[in-house]
């Protein structure tokens, strides 16, 4: 189920890259109640190897999924994450990792861009769940985006 995502914003790549990336366990529950019910740092700092769990509503398929921060790079804005627990690993996938490059424009707003990596395990199939997490990407940044044109002092 590898695929890409891409989402133009008006949003600096610096405000988006700490919104949206760096510290959505923080924002998305503020911005996404109704997916994203809580989330927690729940080891580590914030630094490559620090794992944050996600837990969801029931709008989502599964519960919650637990993430280690692979690769981070504040100056190139840019992560990569795997999910460890939770999430489809419990029914489908064996593996899932996500890469995301929030890459500035010319006009001061943003790329924002997602590349997953999965690996299935034998005999499951993707049905319509690439289709439901590339819109979860896309609304993830759309929503981030609201939250930092309402509010122009978060995240400077």
């Amino acid at each position: 189920m590898p695929f890409a995502v891409e989402v133009e914003s008006p949003v600096s790549a610096a405000r988006m890259f700490k919104a949206a990336l760096f510290d959505w366990h923080n924002l998305g529950p503020k911005i996404a109640p109704h997916v994203l019910s809580s989330a927690a740092l729940i080891e580590g700092d914030g630094s490559v190897g620090s794992i944050r769990q996600l837990n969801f509503t029931s709008d989502l398929p599964f519960s919650y999924v637990k993430e280690r921060l692979d690769y981070i790079d504040h100056e190139k804005f840019e992560c990569k994450v795997t999910a460890i627990e939770g999430g489809h690993l419990e029914t489908i996938l064996e593996s899932a990792t996500v890469r995301f490059k929030i890459e500035p424009t010319s006009t001061g707003g943003c790329i924002c861009k997602a590349v997953t990596e999965s690996k299935f395990k034998p005999g499951a199939h993707a049905g319509d769940e690439e289709a439901k997490a590339k819109e979860a990407l896309v609304k993830l940044f759309k929503g981030t985006e609201a939250y930092l044109l309402a509010n122009p002092d978060a995240y400077v």
